[in-house]
């Protein structure tokens, strides 16, 4: 169940779109080819072509040192190649020039985690959620919540999850993490009740219909299993979500 409800640390990187759309204050006092670098950069790494991306950051990055947003894409670039010490320098470097850029402390708790240093990347989450000036504390919670479910802290993992979802009732991925969290301590009916409510406010997400649908079949409620289920299929029919909720319909019973 782990592997369709819940997210890597990495994923939880924010999306690419914001950060093109946070530098272009920024880059337009950059020279004009560091800022096509910048936005090609973006593009490749949108795309997976993460090894032009790194050569777009890189050079942006030369011809305009003092740019948080080119030193948060070259960190990204780097995570993507999961080279987690220059991924780590980069981030640091990017909050050096601008310490309100908080969104970086959750690319920076995550590379991290990623590397070993839990205890680091935690404290990162928790400054980063802290910080009144964080546009998305949710992701933060969230990223605390998963930390703390890898290590099978189940309480801590339930309440950060909720926490994240306490500010933002869209934001699927707590959602899939509290659910988690309470079936690995056996508490499937809570669980259920957890996702009902996520379908409830994301109703077009497939990944939370899929995960309902495991639930409710662990709960042994096997008809409401299959509607969920089938629901996921629906939805994404060629993506993952589907592929997972197909095997997991030839499973329950006729």
């Amino acid at each position: 169940m782990k592997d369709t409800m819940t997210p890597s640390p990495l994923s939880l990187v924010l999306p690419l779109a914001l950060l093109l759309a946070a530098a272009a204050p920024a880059a337009a006092q950059s020279p004009a080819e560091a800022e096509t670098r910048f936005t090609t950069g973006v593009m490749h790494l949108r795309e997976g072509r993460v090894d032009l991306a790194l050569e777009d950051f890189k050079r942006a990055a030369k011809d305009d040192p003092k740019n948080p947003y080119f030193q948060k894409g070259l960190g990204l670039a780097y995570a993507a190649k999961r080279e987690w010490k220059n991924a780590i320098s980069a981030f640091r470097k990017a909050l050096e020039l601008n310490p309100y850029y908080v969104d970086v402390r959750n690319d920076l708790g995550a590379a991290l985690i990623s590397s070993g240093d839990r205890e680091a990347g935690k404290r990162e989450f928790v400054s980063a959620f802290s910080d009144p000036t964080n546009p998305t504390p949710e992701i933060s919670a969230r990223n605390l919540g998963q930390a703390y479910l890898e290590e099978k802290s189940y309480e801590e993992a339930v309440r950060w999850f909720k926490t994240s979802l306490g500010r933002n009732k869209e934001y699927p991925d707590p959602y899939l993490g509290v659910a988690e969290a309470l079936l690995a301590t056996g508490r499937v009916e809570e669980a259920v009740v957890q996702l009902e409510a996520g379908v409830a406010e994301i109703p077009a997400d497939a990944s939370l219909h899929l995960a309902l649908g495991q639930a409710l079949y662990r709960a042994g409620r096997f008809s409401e299993a299959r509607t969920r289920l089938e629901e996921a299929l629906k939805r994404d029919p060629g993506g993952p979500a589907g592929r997972a909720a197909s095997e997991q319909l030839r499973q329950l019973p006729k």
